[in-house]
């Protein structure tokens, strides 16, 4: 993307001035989307975006700056913008850029071989199949994207590393409404992997599966409150661990000790059933790449063993400052954003539990289906999440639906009260938010018991 004597000198202009360690992170996006709402074909945009961000570090500060342009001169003067107000001897820079290795993730049916017109019938199929569930279904919204990012990192370290990205998802949002009330379903599946994932995929099927969520949402009951205990749905319920557990294992954070885990290593917090991996390794997974957007190659990180704290998640900047080696979670929106510590794949491993019998072991309880939205304050670790799909357990099944239900709690704790854990692993993509910046994410989990949790409801009392 860059010749190799280009990125020498850019990084060499960058510690002219002075700093620890120079970085260049070049850019080359594609992407398509297509929306459909109203049963009509609204919008289809495609484009490209070239540019490269340089950041350089000098002891605790990080100075940023970027271009859409890759010519020689724009790379200098965007090194030169970087490195204003350092001011010391100048950095040294690697003569032998040393390329880093990391693993592929196969593309079967390249996007862009697929031409908008085949792409635009997947929405209509969808779209038709939620709207024959019934005139409930009121409104009907399906999306289509691909993205191609080519990404090059290079740091005055000897660090040189490249990354070819192909993600695609596909999304049905269904509005059902009866005399008054009004009820969501959402489908959404993605993948780092090409077009196949509508091969893998029925979207009729998920068409009907939005809109079935929706149409049994409109005869929820008022959600009651108190403490209960709660089944957390595989797949969807992995958000919790992700928002309550996660991002206080990010090492910024930590390093702040903004974080209820901050100082906490070694500490139980759970049974021995729980273990939780932050996995970016994994092939074809919505949140995986070959190397992290610092150049560090992806890995496979432990953060609670076996109910034991002994991990946590960092990129370059943070684990000097933690005093451990990068664990490859250095992630970007783009070129025109600093690296920050993110999260990838995140599961609570599978468990030997019967996820029927868990249900069958709840007297009077909820079962959390699809969390949406919440609030977590990772200095404590409390946490309040909305539940889009709810239902009762009564006498060991699931009974009718539940509305305006809410999970309170704290993450710390919340391992603590995990009782059971089934073995039907499932995954839910996602795209998280942190610092303006938003990266694709996966989250993994069984069916899991939480023994008592308080749960916030409108029932009249």
């Amino acid at each position: 993307m860059i010749e190799p004597d280009v990125i020498q000198r850019t990084l060499g202009a960058a510690l002219a001035a002075g700093g620890d360690l120079a970085e260049i992170f070049v850019e080359d996006r594609t992407s398509m989307a297509l929306r459909l709402d109203d049963s009509r074909i609204e919008d289809v945009t495609s484009g490209r975006d070239v540019g490269a961000g340089i950041r350089v570090l000098a002891g605790d500060r990080a100075s940023y700056a970027y271009t859409n342009l890759l010519t020689e001169e724009s790379l200098r003067m965007t090194a030169e913008a970087a490195r204003a107000g350092l001011e010391g001897p100048a950095g040294s820079v690697e003569t032998d850029l040393r390329r880093v290795v990391g693993g592929g993730h196969p593309v079967v049916v390249r996007p862009e071989d697929v031409g908008a017109a085949d792409k635009a019938a997947t929405l209509v199929k969808a779209n038709d199949a939620a709207r024959s569930q019934g005139a409930e279904v009121r409104q009907v919204m399906v999306s289509y994207a691909d993205v191609r990012q080519k990404v090059l990192i290079a740091s005055s370290d000897g660090r040189l590393a490249e990354d070819d990205r192909t993600r695609v998802r596909f999304a049905v949002q269904v509005v059902a409404a009866r005399n008054g009330e009004i009820a969501t379903g959402f489908e959404a599946p993605g993948h780092s992997g090409g077009f196949e994932l509508l091969q893998r995929y029925d979207v009729e099927d998920l068409g009907r599966s939005a809109a079935s969520k929706a149409l049994r949402m409109l005869d929820a009951r008022p959600s009651p409150a108190g403490e209960f205990p709660v089944v957390l749905a595989p797949g969807t319920g992995g958000v919790l661990i992700h928002e309550a557990c996660g991002h206080g294992l990010e090492a910024d954070t930590l390093v702040k000790e903004a974080s209820a885990y901050a100082k906490r290593h070694g500490e139980r917090f759970g049974s021995e059933a729980v273990t939780i991996v932050d996995d970016a390794t994994e092939t074809g997974l919505w949140g995986s790449f070959g190397v992290d957007d610092e150049g560090t190659p992806a890995q496979s990180t432990v953060l609670f063993e076996k109910g034991v704290l002994v991990g946590h998640m960092s990129d370059v900047l943070s684990a000097e400052k933690i005093g451990h080696p990068p664990t490859g979670n250095g992630r970007r929106q783009s070129y025109a954003h600093l690296p920050i510590v993110r999260m990838t794949n995140t599961n609570l491993l599978p468990g030997d539990d019967d996820p029927e019998e868990i249900i069958r072991s709840v007297e009077r309880g909820v079962y959390a289906a699809t969390f949406a939205g919440g609030e977590v304050n990772p200095a404590t670790g409390n946490f309040v999440f909305g539940m889009s799909e709810a239902y009762m357990i009564e006498n060991g099944a699931i009974a009718y639906p539940i509305k305006g239900a809410q999970l309170i709690g704290n993450g710390p704790r919340v391992l603590g009260v995990i009782d059971a854990i089934g073995s039907d692993f499932g995954r839910k993509e996602g795209v998280c938010g942190k610092d303006g910046q938003h990266a694709p994410v996966t989250n993994g989990m069984s069916t899991v018991l939480l023994g008592k949790m308080t749960v916030g409801g409108t029932e009249a009392g």
